[in-house]
């Protein structure tokens, strides 16, 4: 082996170390077209069949699929119960909010797949999860997109591993761009991610702090629309149940649009890590570039989500195809 190639495999060897994310060459459309060719269908069906029953399902399942990728990659180890002297990552104080219909809908879908005698564990649960997360935004009115497949399923879930690996309401620009960047993906994909608010809900002890003790010299978040701000006031009043849900998209909450970027250059964030996309210049002008082409922002959301399908992929040796979603093998 010549002196270049060495360096070059020493070089490639110390990206994969220190961005993890790059390990994903497994990843392809069409993984199961040997195995399983109608997964794609299956899963579909199940997602289908889940999302006529509640709406929840979606923001459920997208939620699902970001929580999952952002603590130890997309290896469906959010999904796994506690047991045992074993708290998982379901159970940190961070993964408490997740819908249950976002567990259920992957349960299901695996359950629909495990049918199918030469599709039985087979195939992933991460797997199911990234498929059935590419429906419900396509069932909602987003883009539909060809997902990479051929994720194994993680060995391991701890509530311990999720601890400042999941983005907080009232971040920043510096410190959403920093963990975004820990996973491997730009500005831009983090702006894109964010948009998926355009659906499903957020609790009112989430922003609370924004409409009543935002400051000492102002009660209400200054960069909140005033009228918005007495909206939220209405629906979470002072001492409301801190689990009343309140649409993320005050506008078209059950459509995937990209209302949500009008709603922010009109003061109407919901959180203070959404207005801040448009409050802060370096992201201003994607957040109004998105705001007027549907088009734009979709492509955008599309290649943010393949790039954050690719973090912390597992493969053979460091995974396996799980028979039951919420426990090990």
């Amino acid at each position: 082996m010549g002196r270049v190639t060495i360096i070059q495999v020493l070089a490639l060897s110390s990206l994969i170390i220190i961005f993890p994310h790059l390990a994903s060459a497994q990843l392809k459309q069409n993984y199961y077209a040997n195995v399983c060719p109608n997964v794609e269908t299956i899963v579909r069906n199940a997602v289908q069949a889940k999302v006529r029953q509640t709406f929840v399902t979606i923001p459920g399942t997208l939620r699902l699929f970001f929580h999952d990728c952002f603590v130890q990659g997309c290896d469906a180890s959010v999904m796994i119960a506690s047991s045992g002297s074993n708290t998982a990552e379901k159970d940190h104080p961070d993964n408490l909010s997740l819908a249950g219909d976002g567990f259920d809908t992957v349960i299901k879908a695996k359950a629909a797949v495990d049918a199918v005698a030469s599709c039985r564990n087979k195939v992933s649960c991460a797997d199911i999860l990234v498929m059935a997360t590419r429906d419900v935004v396509m069932m909602a009115g987003g883009p539909s997109y060809a997902v990479e497949l051929g994720r194994f399923d993680g060995l391991s879930s701890t509530a311990a591993s999720v601890g400042g690996k999941l983005p907080k309401p009232n971040m920043n620009l510096d410190q959403l761009n920093a963990m975004f960047a820990a996973n491997g993906l730009t500005q831009a994909d983090m702006i894109a991610l964010s948009g998926a608010h355009t659906v499903g809900f957020s609790h009112c002890d989430q922003f609370t702090n924004r409409i009543y003790k935002f400051s000492k010299q102002n009660q209400v978040d200054p960069t909140l629309n005033p009228t918005y701000a007495a909206q939220l006031q209405q629906k979470c009043p002072k001492n409301v149940d801190p689990q009343i849900a309140i649409n993320m998209d005050p506008n078209t909450p059950n459509t995937f649009d990209n209302m949500y970027f009008k709603n922010l250059q009109q003061g109407k964030g919901l959180f203070t890590s959404d207005q801040v996309l448009f409050t802060n210049s370096r992201s201003k002008q994607t957040v109004d570039s998105w705001a007027s082409s549907t088009k734009a922002f979709n492509n955008a959301f599309v290649a943010a989500m393949t790039k954050l399908g690719r973090v912390g992929v597992k493969n053979a040796k460091n995974g396996n195809i799980r028979r039951d979603c919420s426990a090990f093998n």
